[in-house]
């Protein structure tokens, strides 16, 4: 099982999951802890080969299908009927597949750094990383893929914060996620084309460069009854780059939705 981490709130039931990217652990969420649990009981996962489910591995490739049932374990587990899920990055491909898998667990999605689209860049960064993955040390390919997704000088601390956390990882851990990305667009093509019956807020900095316009145009075409909120000078890692903002668009929205 999953390695979890909770910060209980005895005045609530409601409970708020965290889940974490590619190369993070549940360390990313800390300035998030203390406003959340004002509100309600919270849950941090580290997924995977990450954080201190570093050791929790698997022989065979991931699949999204594999992780997201990772979390429902959890879920089982502990007894939590429903949460309102917030994740960062590919975190958020995984709460959109529980979604999909089990719609009655989530009251609420909060989707940061949302990735529904590889664009062309981010498509040519994973061939790039195909190509090298045996060659090069994966700790020099993470710091090459932070500084391409997060280039700004205020990125600096989302940046190092994920690639400290990257070096728990080891090689094959992390080229097994790498392999994930590969097959990811036919998934992600599934989740635009669709649209869920579960409130669903995207949290995005307006400097994520590579994913914010597909979000804006999902949004506006095809998610018509999610939100979206632009936070101002903020990259892909947008609860690290203004934690207050992100803090208060995300429990506003929970508190709409209990």
């Amino acid at each position: 099982m999953l390695n979890y981490t909770i910060f209980s709130n005895p005045n609530s039931d409601q409970w708020i999951t965290f889940v974490h990217g590619a190369g993070g652990s549940s360390s990313i969420w800390f300035k998030q802890i203390r406003d959340f649990q004002k509100q309600a009981n919270l849950l941090l996962l580290d997924l995977r080969g990450h954080g201190e489910s570093k050791n929790y591995s698997y022989k065979q490739p991931y699949t999204f299908t594999l992780l997201a049932n990772d979390i429902y374990e959890v879920l089982e587990h502990l007894k939590i009927k429903s949460s309102h899920f917030v994740g960062i990055s590919l975190g958020t491909i995984l709460i959109r597949q529980l979604a999909e898998q089990h719609p009655d667990r989530i009251q609420s999605m909060i989707l940061g750094g949302a990735i529904f689209k590889m664009n062309f860049r981010s498509q040519v960064l994973m061939r790039l990383g195909m190509v090298f993955q045996y060659v090069v040390p994966y700790l020099w390919l993470y710091r090459f893929f932070a500084y391409v997704i997060m280039p700004r000088e205020n990125h600096k601390t989302a940046r190092e914060l994920f690639v400290n956390e990257a070096k728990k990882m080891n090689q094959k851990e992390f080229i097994k996620w790498f392999r994930l990305t590969m097959d990811i667009n036919p998934i992600l093509r599934k989740f635009r084309a669709e649209e869920l019956d579960i409130p669903t807020l995207y949290v995005m900095g307006t400097e994520d460069y590579m994913f914010l316009p597909s979000i804006k145009l999902i949004v506006a075409k095809h998610h018509s009854s999610s939100k979206l909120v632009e936070i101002a000078k903020c990259g892909h890692v947008v609860n690290v780059d203004n934690a207050v903002k992100f803090n208060k668009e995300s429990l506003d929205f929970i508190n709409a939705n209990q």
